[in-house]
């Protein structure tokens, strides 16, 4: 762990390589699990407020799903998670003709239908933040269906945290993602000695 301001950082974050192959997994992520994405209440607000004009976009599951079940529930665990469709696919997930899964707010936001893009949870991925009192930790989450990201970063020789540059610097601010980036070159510079 490498501490960069209030934060821990998993040294997984650095030594990993990853760049999503949707191509390849299809944005399983989307689809596989065990509860929905982790949203932070002003989060569960804005989807709330925006879906009189996205759930037309939804699948008819989707839809469903969340006018029986509303944009979000709390897990076992007590987080606040997107609605899923039949406890499996987020009930935001729509398919390409090519099955690829995309996120159906990340669309409305890219034709400028809103200003939410999607869940911080779903642009941090593979980092987990976990809040502590006096720190955030930053986690680096291994899930099989990510293999074939590992197996590109590794090809195009792109670190986890260089991938997660833009969500990691929204999230963070750019003073604390210059001194991660900094801290990484010297982690790896005495990593490969």
């Amino acid at each position: 762990m490498i501490q960069i301001q209030d934060t821990v950082v998993s040294t997984d974050l650095i030594e990993e390589f990853f760049c999503c192959d949707i191509d390849r997994c299809k944005g399983a992520c989307c689809i596989e699990g065990d509860a929905g994405a982790p949203l932070s209440a002003e989060e569960f607000e804005k989807i709330q407020n925006l879906l009189p004009d996205i759930i037309d976009t939804l699948t008819p599951a989707g839809q469903r799903a969340v006018r029986e079940d509303g944009v979000g529930y709390y897990d076992p665990d007590g987080d606040l998670v997107t609605t899923l469709v039949d406890g499996a696919a987020c009930a935001f997930a729509g398919f390409c003709h090519d099955g690829i899964c995309t996120c159906m707010l990340e669309k409305a936001f890219s034709a400028g239908k809103t200003n939410f893009r999607k869940p911080e949870s779903c642009a941090l991925y593979p980092v987990r933040l976990q809040k502590f009192k006096s720190f955030t930790a930053v986690n680096f989450h291994r899930w099989k269906i990510c293999k074939p990201a590992f197996t590109k970063g590794r090809k195009l020789n792109i670190r986890a945290y260089e991938f997660l540059k833009e969500p990691l610097t929204k999230r963070f601010g750019k003073e604390w993602y210059d001194e991660l980036e900094l801290t990484a070159r010297e982690y790896i510079r005495q990593f490969n000695k």
